[in-house]
């Protein structure tokens, strides 16, 4: 890791350490850096060092490691003379003599030198030790250019870059700047890979990126780990739906079932039949909802979190089966059975186009991503496009949609998901002009798409829910189990904070909540006295879920307060964890 051997005590050592180390980081001068602390090579420390002494029950955390760690730590804080007075204490150094001068002749412009010195670290790769000397010998060449040594620029180029055998047409670009001064106006520009001469510091935090982590501690990496035991902490916690920004440092993170919405806070009773779909605004501000009474409602979610009825939406002659929210939530398209698409402005109630296409039905709808074209399943098993006045622009025609079918659309327009046979789904890229195919061995009855576009869930008749990961190479990644379906289209989705959970309606009139990564179910909501056929999950409030049932209601369930006072934390919409 260090470099030549000092014999100079760590007493002695340590009083330049401090203030004029952590000023390599700062671009200063280090005022003399042939006595800088940690002389004494890091790849072969003194036994009052540490050497290979271990710590915890596990075995696996080097003290010497630590140590300089926290020294790294302290610096960066600019507890300055803690740091120094750690690598005293503990005989510890952060950095070698021979690194602190390699810093020191960086910062200072002393090229050639700072190349030699490179030579001088221990346990370098050679390959390393090239790309190293590459980027210096580079920055030397744009200062020269900068101070108009032309002639001293190109031999720099001839006889120290070009040798060096790296990166051949960058040498070629490096000389286009001699050949051409004025291109060097454009030096940095994103369509010319050339970097204008970049301050000294910033040159060193470069050089500290490609030198191995035992050679320069990488920057601020006590504070990298503590961010990944804490996100692995979070990940493993199958209740966790709060803020990570909430998350302590004095004890190891656990959340309990107070954080999951199991109280039914409002019961909705406007539908006078069967409910059988409902789905949250992208914003949260409005759910819409269907059912078999050939209508479909808004309801509005406001602020202290209560939900009441906005608009109610009549015109369609059959059961209304499913509805899709625009991009920017100010419209909504409601599907019938086998019938006609409604588009509907929000704000006013009123419908503003209906969609039919000659003796066929439309089975499903969703929105293009820019909100103005729409895409509807039909009853002939194809695919249509239309723009917002009705007008059929593009039509994918064959064994492409059933009459259950959903719709999913990707947020970038791309990909079009439907179910094309009874055990299968297709993913239709649009651009590409290519297939592909999710094979299950039951029925599917229903599916939905995350967020980010990068998981499928699909509801299986089997009494199985499976979800896909359809980014690159297609492949089952976790199956939920417990809830009941036998007859009825029984939908789920994916919701709670970073949609790390994945809910479901039942025939048993139950919610069903399982922890996504892990698969565990989590959480059963009695309440309804019919079949639950879907449930939505706010996707900005990650306490709120809403549920649909034949019992003709829908539930607004909420965090249960009497649970949360027991465990002495309160709530106002959004929960804290761990004290918070």
């Amino acid at each position: 890791m260090g470099g030549v051997e000092d014999d100079e005590p760590p007493s002695k050592r340590v009083k330049v350490a401090s203030k004029e180390l952590r000023g390599c980081w700062n671009g200063t001068s280090l005022k003399d850096p042939a006595s800088c602390s940690l002389s004494v090579p890091m790849a072969r420390p003194l036994a009052s060092q540490g050497g290979d002494e271990v710590l915890g029950s596990k075995g696996v955390v080097k003290k010497v490691e630590l140590v300089r760690i926290i020294a790294e730590t302290l610096y960066s804080l600019g507890y300055e003379k803690t740091g120094a007075h750690l690598e005293e204490e503990s005989g510890i150094c952060l950095h070698s003599s021979v690194v602190n001068l390699f810093m020191q002749q960086i910062l200072d412009g002393n090229w050639d030198e700072s190349v030699a010195t490179l030579h001088k670290i221990s346990h370098l790769d050679q390959t390393v030790t090239k790309m190293a000397s590459f980027i210096i010998l580079e920055q030397k060449f744009f200062e020269l250019l900068d101070g108009e040594k032309i002639k001293d620029a190109l031999k720099t180029l001839r006889t120290e870059i070009a040798p060096l055998c790296i990166n051949n047409n960058r040498v070629h670009e490096l000389g286009s700047c001699v050949l051409f001064p004025s291109q060097r106006v454009f030096l940095g520009t994103p369509a010319q890979n050339i970097v204008r001469v970049k301050s000294r510091a910033d040159l060193l935090e470069e050089l500290q990126k490609l030198l191995p982590p035992t050679v320069i501690i990488p920057e601020k990496r006590l504070v990298h780990l503590v961010e990944q035991a804490l996100d692995l902490q979070r990940e493993a916690c199958i209740y966790h739906n709060s803020l990570v920004g909430e998350m302590s440092l004095y004890t190891d993170h656990q959340c309990g079932r107070d954080q999951i919405p199991s109280q039914t806070l409002q019961i909705l009773q406007d539908h006078r039949d069967e409910v059988w779909f409902l789905q949250f605004s992208h914003s949260g501000e409005y759910l819409a909802s269907s059912s078999s009474d050939c209508s479909a409602i808004i309801w509005k979610v406001n602020v202290d979190g209560r939900v009441s009825l906005k608009h109610k939406l009549a015109g369609h002659q059959k059961p209304v089966s499913y509805v899709s929210w625009s991009p920017n939530d100010d419209q909504l398209l409601t599907c019938g059975v086998e019938e006609a698409i409604r588009r509907w402005n929000v704000s006013s109630g009123e419908c503003l186009h209906v969609y039919e296409k000659g003796g066929l039905g439309m089975v499903s709808c969703g929105w293009a991503p820019d909100g103005k074209s729409i895409f509807s399943g039909v009853n002939d098993r194809s695919i249509s496009m239309w723009d917002l006045d009705g007008k059929e622009l593009e039509c994918w025609k064959g064994q492409r949609s059933l009459k259950i079918s959903d719709l999913g659309v990707t947020s970038d327009g791309k990909k079009i998901i439907t179910i094309c046979r009874e055990t299968v789904i297709l993913l239709l890229d649009r651009e590409a002009k290519a297939e592909k195919l999710i094979e299950e061995d039951s029925t599917i009855t229903s599916f939905s798409l995350s967020t980010d576009n990068k998981f499928l869930l699909v509801t299986l008749l089997n009494q199985e829910i499976h979800l896909w990961n359809i980014e690159g190479h297609i492949k089952l990644v976790a199956k939920y189990k417990g809830h009941k379906r036998s007859r009825f289209v029984v939908r789920a989705c994916f919701g709670g904070l970073e949609q790390a959970f994945v809910s479901s309606g039942s025939e048993d009139s139950q919610v069903y909540i399982w922890h996504k990564g892990s698969g565990e179910l989590v959480e059963t909501l009695p309440g309804h006295s019919g079949a639950v056929n879907c449930v939505s999950w706010n996707p900005t409030n990650p306490h709120m879920l809403a549920s649909a049932s034949d019992d003709r209601t829908i539930r607004i369930w909420g965090l249960d307060q009497v649970k949360m006072k027991h465990n002495g934390t309160h709530s106002n919409g959004i929960h804290y964890c761990n004290g918070g």
